[in-house]
């Protein structure tokens, strides 16, 4: 189970300083949200920040490009320190296959996302090619939303898939992720985490990270027939 703070619930005066405290924490990713407010409606990072963090930490950086024209800043943010970049779905399949193609090319790893209201198929014609299939469980744009759980269905049709075909992408959630819902996500086939609320906020986040990992496996192991 891999725990991924987000990026967008820490102290923006304190950049540094939080993602050390992330590095400190356990958790293995740290998610950044890529926003140009047109896509979703709000702006956050962009590749200068992605490029500043990047010597102080050997975590994972996982980038969510929210954009609707997110090719011009593959290169940039993957040059940046990059090490995975998810796009969304709901750009068009001509368009997904492109930015697949590129940053396949840029020898980074690659996400898909899909939106509460955005139906699971549509990230089906990608299962092959991508190292990470993002459930979004909240309407992305802003932190601290409440988790949507109607999406729990789309987590489980892409785990079936998964299974199906075996494959070998991870499957991450993101939006609301507290100690109770990462159980459901968890039960649901999700084993990639992303928090940001909940784990910047507890004031030991190695604890936190510890509890959100161990509520995960055991909702699993309570699972199994």
């Amino acid at each position: 189970m891999v725990i991924c703070p987000s990026l967008l619930a820490a102290n923006y005066a304190y950049f540094r300083r939080e993602v050390e405290r992330v590095s400190r924490s356990g958790a293995e990713w740290l998610h950044l949200d890529v926003m140009d407010g047109h896509f979703v409606p709000n702006i956050s990072f962009g590749p200068d920040l992605v490029k500043t963090l990047r010597p102080y930490t050997r975590l994972f950086f996982d980038v969510h490009l929210m954009c609707t024209n997110p090719g011009p800043l593959i290169e940039r943010v993957g040059q940046a320190g990059a090490d995975q970049l998810t796009v969304p779905v709901e750009l068009g399949h001509e368009k997904v296959l492109q930015l697949i193609w590129q940053i396949r090319t840029s020898n980074i790893k690659v996400g898909i996302s899909v939106n509460p209201p955005t139906p699971v198929t549509l990230v089906e014609p990608y299962l092959e090619q991508v190292d990470n299939v993002l459930v979004m469980t909240v309407n992305p744009g802003f932190g601290g939303q409440e988790f949507i759980r109607e999406t729990l269905p789309k987590i489980q049709k892409v785990r079936l898939w998964r299974d199906q075909r075996n494959l070998k992408f991870r499957i991450q959630v993101d939006g609301g992720i507290n100690f109770e819902t990462v159980k459901e996500c968890a039960q649901a086939g999700a084993d990639t985490f992303v928090s940001g609320t909940t784990l910047f906020k507890t004031r030991n986040m190695r604890a936190g990270v510890r509890k959100m990992r161990e509520a995960a496996l055991a909702a699993v192991a309570a699972n199994k027939p």
